[in-house]
């Protein structure tokens, strides 16, 4: 790979240790993937929360921590694994929390900001068209790719980790023009309605593509979705298919016409109902009593937060029936400040802070409160919690509040 002066600095450790282990690790990267040299990033996004970290990971940042080590760019993270203001109602342990205050420690001494989101093109500095960015959290960094026109690949922690130290990255795949065609194109015959029906045409097609190195191309879509259907819609296609990138033709920025993307000389596959109703039917469970409604993966906007509150007003959740919310610092501030979680909580749900349900111990925090038969808006979180023992099911935001108040898909 071709290294620039500054490159070669770091590496030889004229820079600290810190950033010779980080330029070292991302040549290493490199190197993999064939990348000719490296790029300036404007931002690192970390996905590292306890669970996946553990011991090892944590004690990994600490030595960095205490080595100097300083981002040299804005980085941000990831959802937490523990909201350390209601860990115990959960079942989480000491040790767990004790892990998750460990990791926030090391990462402010690197200047790191806690942002703990997913959304983060939503509520902190979303990226611009072209921009160079260092993003993890397979929905990051697909809608940020493909709504916004940035550049990334899916960077594990430790590469978000050094990107956010040398504020540079290995130069392949979607840093490349190349890379950005489109190799697959799909038409859909339907409009989607409701952030499910957008998440379960996400997981369709990026079930029907498949690979990371795919990108779809997309038409029949006739009016743009909104911010929060667009979400769950990359969200679940990357859940699925490890699509980090997809085109809307006429919507998304690098594809006014299919041209652009190169998408006329591909062959046209239909995405039907029938392959619709096929991705749905694994988590239908109508009549079934339901442990556990849960709103998250990704974390919901101050819009999606409004519209649970609405839904809330003067009713209340079955004794049987659990419900979890989960949002980011900044839009839990909003909501509160707009009633939005006195609204949830009167209703009996439990809004977390920071944190997403699938990174928070998932398997622990069922198995301690007795939690089975799961339901949620998210095709993304029914595709992950399947492996974690949980008996998921899909519905709409208002049919997900209907079966909790009852205790009982409806």
């Amino acid at each position: 790979m071709q290294l620039s002066d500054r490159d070669q600095a770091m590496l030889a450790g004229e820079m600290g240790p810190a950033l010779k282990w980080a330029l070292g690790h991302q040549l290493a990267v490199g190197r993999m993937f064939d990348a000719a040299d490296m790029v300036d990033v404007s931002q690192a996004h970390m996905m590292a929360d306890p669970e996946s970290l553990g011991e090892a990971g944590v004690a990994f940042a600490e030595e960095l921590a205490h080595d100097g080590a300083r981002v040299s760019i804005p980085m941000i993270t990831d959802p937490r694994g523990v909201d350390l203001k209601c860990y115990e109602p959960l079942g989480q342990t000491e040790e767990m929390a004790d892990l998750e205050r460990r990791f926030i420690r090391a990462c402010r001494k690197m200047g790191i900001m806690m942002t703990d989101t997913c959304i983060n093109y939503q509520t902190i500095m979303p990226p611009v068209f072209g921009d160079h960015v260092a993003y993890g959290d397979t929905g990051v960094v697909i809608y940020s790719n493909s709504v916004c026109g940035a550049r990334s690949n899916f960077e594990g922690g430790p590469s978000a980790l050094a990107a956010g130290l040398t504020g540079r990255t290995p130069r392949y795949g979607l840093h490349l023009d190349s890379h950005r065609q489109a190799t697959r194109r799909f038409e859909v015959t339907t409009k989607p309605s409701g952030l499910d029906e957008w998440g379960v045409l996400g997981a369709t097609i990026g079930r029907m593509a498949g690979s990371y190195w795919e990108v779809p191309v997309i038409e029949g879509i006739e009016t743009s979705p909104t911010s929060d259907e667009i979400k769950h819609m990359g969200a679940a296609m990357a859940s699925y298919g490890s699509t980090p990138l997809f085109h809307l033709v006429g919507i998304t920025p690098e594809c006014g016409r299919i041209e652009d993307v190169g998408g006329q000389k591909l062959a046209r596959e239909v995405v039907s109902e029938e392959d619709l109703a096929a991705l749905r039917a694994p988590f239908g469970a109508r009549g079934e009593e339901v442990d556990v409604v849960v709103f998250a993966a990704p974390q919901l906007s101050l819009v999606e937060m409004q519209a649970l509150a609405s839904l809330c007003h003067g009713r209340h959740r079955a004794a049987n029936c659990d419900v979890i919310v989960c949002t980011s610092a900044s839009v839990h501030a909003d909501a509160s400040r707009m009633g939005y979680v006195e609204a949830i909580e009167a209703f009996g749900g439990r809004v977390l802070v920071g944190t997403c349900f699938y990174q928070q111990y998932a398997r622990e925090i069922g198995e301690a409160n007795g939690w089975r038969r799961l339901l949620s808006n998210s095709a993304k979180i029914v595709n992950i919690l399947g492996g974690y023992g949980y008996l998921p099911a899909l519905a709409s935001m208002e049919d997900c509040i209907a079966s909790a108040e009852k205790g009982k898909v409806v």
